[in-house]
C-alpha cells in the first residue's frame, strides 16, 4: 500500500516532443514511479517506473535553462523545467528514490504486482514485521545495558577517588606531632588501576549505540537548500551526516523537542531556543517507514503526526509489509480461518475439493512461519534475561548513589571542620 502514495509533488513545465512546445503541469513521484499531469486538462502524459530509468541529468541546451532531463531503458529523454522550488531539489530527492530503488531486491516490485498475495505470505508478512520490530527494540535494550554498565564503571570510579580523598582527610585530621600518623601517598599500583579503570569507563562511555542508519535529502532553512546525506538513530539521540559522512548535528534525545512526521517518508527534528533561531531539520528517505516506528518508540512523548496521521495508521493497519501493531490479532484470526473453515452440509463435494486444491496456508508458509515464531522464542527470552540483569544492574546504580551520597555528605562535613 506504501508503494503507491505520492511521496512529493511539483510544479513544472514538460516539453512535448511531437507538438514542439511546453505543457505545464505538475510532476509527481511514488516510491516505484515517476508520472506527470498537465494543469489544464489534468490527462497523464508520462508514467513510468524508476526501474526503466537509466539517467537522471541537469542540463541545459541553447534554448532550455535550468531544466531536468532523465533518459529511460528505450533511449526515450524526458525534460522538465520550471521546477519549483528549485532543480536541486528535485533531483536529489528523485536521484535518492531511484538509488533506493536499485539497492533493493531486483525483481520484488515486478512479483509483487504480478502474483496475488495469499493468506499464507500475508502472515508470514505480519510475522516478519514484528520479528524486525522486537529486534529493533532488544537492540535498543542492548545498548541501554552497554549504558548502564558504563554508569556502574563510573560510580565505581567515583568510590575510589572518595576511598583516597577519606585517607587524605584522615591524614590531615591527624596532628603533624602524632608519633602514629602515616604519609598515605598513591602508591603505583593505585594509579594504575584507577588510570584503567579511567580508560575502561571512558571507552564504555564513548560507545555510541547506532539504532539504524538510513540515507536521506536533508532540508535546512529554506526548501531551496537541501543536500544529500543520512539520518542516524542512536540510544542518546540523532545525528545528521552530509554525503561525506561529516557531522552536521547532534541532536542529544533530552534536546529534540518536537518531531513531526509530514508524510510517510518525510520528518521534521527541531531544537527550540530562546533568544537565537532554532535549529530544525526537514529530511526525506526511502527507508522513512522503517525509522517512523523507532522514532515513536524513542520519541512518544514528542512526535507528532500531522494531516497524514490517519493515512499512516490506515496504511499500518491495512498493508502487511508495513503492519506492526495489530499483528497477532490478525495472525490468530487467519489461523482460525485456516483450522476451522468447513465445506457446508448442503454443496460437500465442490467445497471440499476446491478446500484441498487451494489450501490457505502452504507447506512453504508453514515452515517459513515456524522458522520465525522459533525467533520470536528466542528474541522473547533473550529479552527477559537482559530486562531482569538490567533490574538488578539498577538495584546496584540505586544503592551505589545513595552511598555515594552518604559519603560525600560525610566528607563535606569533615572539610568544613578542618577549615
Amino acid at each position: 500500500m506504501s508503494r503507491d502514495i505520492c511521496v512529493h509533488t511539483w510544479p513544472c513545465s514538460y516539453y512535448l516532443e511531437p507538438e514542439k512546445r511546453w505543457v505545464p503541469g505538475k510532476l509527481s513521484l511514488s516510491p516505484l514511479s515517476l508520472k506527470f499531469m498537465t494543469d489544464k486538462t489534468g490527462d497523464t502524459l508520462i508514467n513510468f517506473p524508476l526501474s526503466s530509468i537509466i539517467e537522471i541529468k541537469k542540463e541545459a541546451s541553447h534554448f532550455i535553462f535550468s531544466s531536468l532531463t532523465i533518459l529511460e531503458k528505450d533511449h526515450v529523454k524526458h525534460w522538465f523545467s520550471s521546477l519549483q522550488p528549485g532543480r536541486n531539489v528535485v533531483f536529489h530527492i528523485i536521484e535518492h528514490f531511484w538509488r533506493d530503488m536499485l539497492l533493493s531486491q531486483p525483481g520484488a516490485a515486478v512479483e509483487v504486482s504480478s502474483s496475488p498475495m495469499t493468506k499464507g505470505k500475508e502472515l508470514t508478512g505480519l510475522m516478519a514485521c514484528s520479528q524486525k520490530r522486537l529486534e529493533d527494540a532488544a537492540r535498543v535494550l542492548h545498548h541501554q545495558g552497554e549504558q548502564l554498565d558504563s554508569i556502574a564503571s563510573g560510580l565505581d570510579k567515583m568510590e575510589s577517588d572518595l576511598d583516597v580523598a577519606d585517607r587524605l582527610l584522615t591524614e590531615l585530621e591527624s596532628p603533624s606531632w602524632w608519633p602514629f600518623s602515616s604519609k598515605l601517598w598513591k602508591k603505583p599500583s593505585d594509579t594504575k588501576s584507577r588510570g584503567g579503570s579511567s580508560t575502561a569507563s571512558s571507552k564504555a562511555l564513548g560507545k555510541e549505540g547506532i539504532v539504524i542508519r538510513v540515507p536521506a535529502v536533508i532540508f535546512q532553512r529554506t526548501d531551496s537548500y537541501v543536500k544529500p546525506g543520512s539520518l542516524t538513530i542512536l540510544v542518546s539521540g540523532l545525528e545528521i551526516h552530509d554525503s561525506s559522512s561529516s557531522l552536521i548535528h547532534r541532536f542529544e534525545k533530552e534536546d529534540v523537542d518536537d518531531i513531526k512526521v509530514h508524510t510517510h517518508y518525510e520528518v521534521s527534528i527541531r531544537q527550540r531556543f530562546t533568544g537565537k533561531p532554532d535549529i530544525a531539520f526537514r529530511l526525506i528517505s526511502a527507508k522513512m517507514p522503517e525509522v517512523i516506528p523507532i522514532l515513536e518508540m524513542q520519541f512518544s512523548k514528542k512526535i507528532e503526526l500531522l494531516e497524514d496521521d490517519l493515512m499512516l495508521r490506515t496504511m499500518r493497519a491495512s498493508s502487511p509489509e508495513e503492519k506492526g501493531y495489530s499483528v497477532w490479532p490478525a495472525a490468530f484470526r487467519l489461523m482460525d480461518c485456516a483450522r476451522h473453515q468447513e465445506p457446508s452440509g448442503s454443496q460437500e463435494g465442490r467445497p471440499l475439493q476446491l478446500q484441498t486444491s487451494e489450501p490457505l496456508i502452504s507447506k512453504e508458509d508453514t515452515q517459513e512461519l515456524r522458522q520465525i515464531l522459533r525467533k520470536l522464542k528466542g528474541l522473547a527470552l533473550d529479552t527477559q534475561t537482559e530486562l531482569e540483569r538490567q533490574d538488578e544492574a539498577l538495584h546496584d546504580i540505586a544503592t551505589a548513589v545513595d552511598r555515594t551520597t552518604i559519603t560525600i555528605d560525610k566528607q563535606n562535613r569533615r572539610m568544613k571542620k578542618l577549615t
